[in-house]
């Protein structure tokens, strides 16, 4: 709750992020569909990729950070998230431009 109160907020088309720092030796994530987006399912799904994508971006540890999912990203895919994402935490400062340009091998 102290993020959505006194947390610096970044606004996008798909995405808004919420950040305040925390202190801590790692970054905490929440994520946010609200019932606006579509039913449980569209929800879920969007929360998921979410959660997906910041589990393979390095974002600088000690902060806290909220994804708040706008309607239009019930639409939008994987590739599209990912961009608004990496657009939002560069202009946070939460992640290096060279991270953003990494191509992710498995």
């Amino acid at each position: 709750m102290t993020v959505y109160k006194s947390g610096k907020a970044w606004v996008d088309g798909l995405i808004v992020i919420k950040t305040l720092p925390n202190k801590l030796e790692f970054s905490r994530y929440g994520f946010s569909a609200a019932k606006e987006i579509g039913k449980a399912v569209v929800r879920n799904r969007v929360r998921r990729l979410l959660k997906e994508i910041a589990r393979v971006t390095n974002v600088k540890p000690g902060w806290d950070i909220v994804f708040i999912a706008r309607p239009t990203a019930a639409a939008a895919d994987y590739h599209q998230l990912k961009k608004s994402m990496e657009k939002l935490l560069l202009r946070a400062h939460l992640i290096d431009k060279d991270e953003t340009l990494r191509v992710e091998v498995n």
